[in-house]
């Protein structure tokens, strides 16, 4: 009896799967809500206690750092203590965005084994290299030099319990000499050592359509930054669900994309910061991860 149910699952699975293949590639509801504390950059340098107290008010589960120093730590806290913060207000941090262009530029890995020790011990699964300067990517050459870079950097976390990841902006889908950074990145960076944090505003504003990257590079993007795009002035951000970007659409492409954490970001507010990071909070858990 137990094998014959499991044919009949088996079969209704493979006819969903043709009839409605979205289905199967909805978003795992054990996905937590996650911020880019980028998003609150105006407050948490004031007061980052009672910042991450009103994030977790406002719904998030984990957020993703910014910025860190060996002398300034996380806004003034060590890793041991910011980690303890997050603990105190039910948060956790699974990744960061941290200046990688010295890495990038020279090579010289004092700084990336800072971060690496951070990362670890307020337990981040990710190192993230969060922007490059224009000088390090102006040709074709310097975008394999990047990607060359960016392989060592995985070797160096993979060494040491951690991955490291790539989040875009608009300039990596830039033609430069018959190519883009971000296809340099994609082909010559090892799926072993280098994820990708997709922010899906900014590969919207390029131009280019986020579902077709995830089933050209499936399983590659296991982190996204879910962020909306103001419908009349698409330079702007604006709350989750209030744009023009079609989440539900590309969240039914989570399990091929290989999502594993999910960060909301907004860069402009138009309405009180807290309550915008409430409203889209809310929008995410009831409309995307249902």
């Amino acid at each position: 009896m137990q094998r014959r149910t499991f044919l009949r699952q088996a079969g209704l699975l493979s006819a969903l799967s043709l009839l409605e293949p979205g289905k199967l590639l909805a978003s795992p509801s054990s996905l937590k809500v996650g911020l880019q504390l980028y998003t609150l950059r105006d407050y948490i340098g004031k007061d980052v206690k009672g910042v991450l107290t009103k994030v977790a008010k406002a719904g998030y589960q984990e957020v993703e750092t910014y910025g860190y120093s060996k002398a300034g730590g996380f806004w003034g806290l060590t890793a041991k203590e910011f980690k303890a913060v997050l603990a105190a207000n039910g948060l956790t941090t699974s990744s960061g965005h941290y200046e990688m262009n010295g890495f990038v530029r020279d090579g010289n890995q004092d700084a990336l084994k800072t971060y690496i020790e951070a990362a670890k011990i307020c337990g981040q699964t990710y190192v993230v290299v969060p922007h490059l300067d224009d000088k390090l990517r102006a040709t074709a050459d310097d975008f394999k030099v990047v990607a060359e870079r960016v392989n060592k950097a995985g070797e160096l976390c993979k060494a040491a319990g951690l991955r490291v990841a790539y989040h875009n902006h608009d300039f990596e889908f830039k033609p430069v000499g018959g190519t883009t950074l971000y296809d340099v990145l994609l082909k010559e960076t090892d799926p072993a050592l280098v994820d990708f944090e997709l922010d899906l505003y900014w590969v919207v504003r390029a131009g280019q359509d986020p579902i077709k990257l995830m089933e050209a590079h499936p399983k590659r993007f296991t982190m996204w930054h879910v962020k909306d795009m103001d419908k009349a002035q698409p330079e702007h951000n604006t709350e989750v669900g209030a744009g023009s970007i079609d989440f539900k659409k590309i969240f039914q492409h989570a399990t091929a994309s290989g999502l594993r954490h999910i960060f909301m970001e907004q860069e402009y507010f138009a309405i009180d910061a807290y309550q915008s990071i409430t409203q889209s909070a809310s929008y995410i858990k009831k409309n995307l991860l249902s």
